[in-house]
């Protein structure tokens, strides 16, 4: 069984163009202009409104949340904010957990930064923590993540009809999962 509080000595993971560094309140202006963004917001499904305190607030605990991983996703060329990597729903008794990515805008979409997240999380979870699986939801009007998610060894294991309600319409919510013996793309 993996320890409970794996996750107490949360590292920085360093790709190619991304660094993902623990999420602090360092990162609160591109965080909160993050939730702020319409098309991130349906992206994920957020109806929630945050109240600027909140979000600093949440920022400053995640240090002591030793049952996840939140990342600050950041440009090693110009330390920019480009989003947020979780893993979560850590269950140590079954080595399995849940994965959620947001890019902080638009503009950065399309750009590979998606994969270069989701692989160096991936290869964290399941190799250095040691992780048997690691899940996510996506919407099914997502094909951008859907394909991201594919590429870096995810596959659909079912669907949850009608989870999503956004203006006034039903999406479902695709699930996806990798496993430690699913190949992954080098």
């Amino acid at each position: 069984m993996i320890a409970a509080d794996v996750f107490r000595d949360q590292p920085t993971l360093v790709g190619k163009r991304v660094r993902l560094e623990p999420l602090t309140v360092a990162v609160f202006e591109g965080v909160w202009s993050m939730l702020q963004d319409p098309e991130g917001r349906r992206l994920t499904g957020t109806h929630a409104v945050f109240a600027p305190d909140e979000v600093r607030e949440w920022l400053a605990s995640r240090a002591d949340q030793h049952d996840r991983a939140d990342w600050a996703a950041i440009r090693i060329e110009d330390g920019s904010f480009l989003g947020e990597a979780v893993i979560l729903d850590f269950d140590p008794a079954n080595e399995t957990a849940g994965y959620r990515v947001a890019l902080a805008h638009p503009q950065l979409y399309g750009q590979g930064y998606g994969t270069e997240i989701t692989g160096l999380v991936v290869g964290y979870a399941l190799d250095t923590v040691g992780l048997y699986r690691l899940g996510l939801e996506v919407f099914d009007f997502n094909t951008r993540a859907m394909r991201v998610y594919e590429k870096c060894g995810f596959g659909v294991e079912g669907i949850k009809r009608g989870a999503l309600l956004w203006d006034g319409e039903r999406h479902d919510a695709v699930l996806m999962s990798i496993r430690r013996e699913d190949p992954r793309d080098p």
